[in-house]
């Protein structure tokens, strides 16, 4: 029985997409003993794109490579249902590092996406926080993918420009943290925090009047330039 969610106001609503038969059936204990009214638990791209449009989900978990062939199946349909639905967050699984479907779900300043490994699924706590905060609008991209794609970054990347702290102040916001926590994270002042960030997005080029959220355009910024 899905149980009311008292910080969004409403019960959560969800789709499952993930082809491989355990993880899915794991996703779907793990996420309604969580409280999440889990609406449909599928294994294939269209069966997903088709229970998007039948239950409206808030949020869908999506595996990135799915059949056929197993490539990018999972992300070109997590991408179409956005389009299709565009308040719908999503949350997408990979078993590796893939830095072009990360950008994909950024792209235009998208809000409400995850990006995490599949190992992190087994840390049910790290997976259920991120799963909230991106169903409240926020991002969460997988610490290993901040820290692999931070380590191509090229000699004459814009992001060569922050200091060592603001790079690390970047990649803890890349995780979908917020000041607050990224204080904690790195010990140091939420006033250290304001000022790192307001020193991001002026060295990003990253204006108050933007019409998309800075931090979210920040994240993206690393991400495509990887």
């Amino acid at each position: 029985m899905p149980i009311y969610d008292s910080a969004s106001g409403v019960v959560r609503r969800i789709v499952i997409a993930e082809d491989d038969t355990l993880l899915r059936e794991g996703l779907n204990l793990v996420l309604r003993g969580e409280g999440f009214d889990v609406v449909a638990s599928v294994g294939g791209p269209a069966e997903f794109l088709a229970a998007v449009e039948e239950h409206r989900p808030e949020i869908a978990v999506v595996d990135v490579r799915m059949p056929p062939t197993h490539t990018d199946e999972g992300i070109k349909a997590a991408v179409a249902a956005r389009r299709a639905h565009p308040g719908l967050a999503v949350l997408v699984l990979s078993a590796y590092v893939e830095q072009s479907f990360a950008t994909d779900l950024l792209a235009d300043g998208a809000r409400a996406v995850g990006y995490l490994l599949k190992e992190r699924v087994g840390r049910v706590d790290a997976f259920i926080e991120a799963l909230h905060r991106v169903a409240s609008g926020g991002t969460a991209i997988d610490p290993e993918v901040v820290a692999q794609l931070f380590a191509q970054r090229r000699a004459d990347d814009p992001i060569e420009r922050l200091t060592p702290r603001e790079k690390e102040v970047l990649s803890v916001m890349a995780e979908g943290l917020g000041n607050q926590a990224i204080a904690a994270r790195l010990y140091i002042t939420e006033n250290a925090v304001h000022k790192h960030i307001r020193n991001i997005f002026l060295k990003l080029d990253l204006n108050p009047g933007d019409q998309t959220d800075r931090r979210v355009a920040a994240v993206l910024h690393y991400l495509e330039r990887a």
